[in-house]
């Protein structure tokens, strides 16, 4: 679980970057678009690395989603009955709920992503645009539907990525008393920069900035 979240947290990381390069214009990121196509020519043919790339990430996501179950089922079984006192806990409150429920609505918003802007099935500018024409048309104001989804798909993922960080650093042995509150305000420091460099872009568009 960790493992896997920390290859989709660098994933993030690139992902964001290269999204905030639509604020230099569409030649700016038409040209990060066709990079990531032609990245390892000409010892590789055109798109191979981006595809290696794709299928590692595709192969983080099943793990990490097979991991959680997994976990899941393993603390089932390891209490299978109820404690007689009955407290409420991080880890079955508001944690269990952002994690279980945020997954799923990552997983729903990353398939209407791809169909959005890396297919343009479901695009205005469709599969002809450029990546630039695909993002400014995406997120018109006319479809302020699809940004309220992005932005509370990203918002789950912030909250996902804050929870699944601390666990991450305490599950590989980092966390001690003394670097407890240095990590947890980390994670929440990542969490935060991630969702606000998200939604930049689909803001940017809804007011005008980015067109």
């Amino acid at each position: 679980m960790a493992v896997t979240g920390a290859i989709l947290v660098l994933f993030l990381v690139g992902h964001m970057a290269g999204n905030l390069k639509s604020f230099f214009g569409a030649e700016t990121f038409n040209a990060y678009a066709e990079f990531l196509r032609t990245m390892g020519e000409p010892i590789l043919p055109r798109r191979v690395l981006l595809t290696v790339v794709e299928v590692v990430l595709v192969a983080a996501v099943v793990l990490h989603m097979w991991s959680a179950i997994s976990l899941a089922r393993r603390a089932g079984k390891a209490r299978p009955v109820k404690y007689a006192a009955k407290r409420k806990s991080q880890a079955g409150g508001y944690a269990t709920h952002i994690m279980r429920w945020g997954g799923v609505t990552i997983v729903l918003f990353v398939v209407w992503h791809l169909l959005d802007l890396t297919f343009g099935v479901v695009n205005p500018a469709g599969w002809d645009g450029t990546p630039y024409e695909r993002l400014a048309q995406g997120f018109d104001p006319s479809r302020w539907w699809v940004t309220l989804f992005y932005v509370v798909a990203v918002v789950m993922v912030g909250l996902h990525l804050r929870h699944g960080l601390w666990s991450a650093f305490q599950t590989l042995g980092l966390a001690s008393s003394r670097s407890y509150r240095p990590l947890k305000a980390a994670a929440a420091v990542v969490s935060a920069v991630l969702v606000l460099g998200f939604l930049a872009v689909p803001v940017a568009v809804m007011i005008g900035v980015i067109k």
